[in-house]
């Protein structure tokens, strides 16, 4: 019986339900025994665009709350110093204000005036690059031409169809020997007879 013995007689709070979930001790059933849970699938494209609008958001909204925080300051600002009616710190405080703005449009004119600096300084790299590069590729073209000239001239002396004949004569005519031994100076010291 519990504390109320008229309301519910079968229960009690030591009473162990027997229906239910199971606790954490029970083994699982052996139709979920060989179970694999597997996460539901998620498309990579989808997941990148929902996180990049759930960080444009957050930025939207801390933007909006930074907004309305510095307005609930300056009006309570406003309203502390309509109370104390003290129009000298008013004053002062827009002449401050003033001057703010006037040293951040200094700042701003220096940084424009530095980035239109750097950007003549990247063109004037990027033209000296340029530059660099022709006159690179001239002198290559220039190399290759002088290649293909002397090709030219060692083409005179090739052997073709047409003067093999006379080559091959004129190597009879002549004949070399090559079969010749030589010191550490280079000299020739031994060379045998052709036969």
């Amino acid at each position: 019986p519990g504390p109320f013995p008229g309301l519910c007689p079968g229960w009690s709070p030591r009473a162990v339900p027997a229906r239910g979930r199971k606790t954490r001790h029970d083994p699982p059933s052996k139709s979920k025994a060989s179970r694999v849970k597997l996460p539901p699938p998620v498309d990579p494209e989808e997941l990148l665009v929902v996180l990049e609008r759930y960080r444009q958001h957050r930025l939207v909204l801390s933007a909006l709350r930074a907004e309305f925080r510095a307005e609930v300051l300056q009006q309570k600002r406003e309203e502390r110093l309509a109370a104390q009616g003290s129009v000298e710190e008013q004053e002062e405080h827009r002449r401050l204000m003033a001057w703010n703005d006037e040293e951040n449009a200094r700042q701003q004119r220096r940084r424009e005036e530095r980035a239109r600096k750097e950007e003549e300084e990247q063109k004037r790299r990027k033209l000296e690059i340029a530059e660099k590069q022709a006159r690179k590729m001239e002198a290559f073209l220039e190399e290759k031409e002088k290649e293909v000239l002397q090709l030219q001239e060692e083409a005179k002396n090739f052997i073709t169809p047409e003067n093999l004949e006379a080559r091959i004569e004129e190597c009879l005519d002549n004949p070399r020997n090559y079969n010749f031994a030589i010191d550490k100076d280079g000299r020739i010291v031994k060379r045998t007879v052709l036969s």
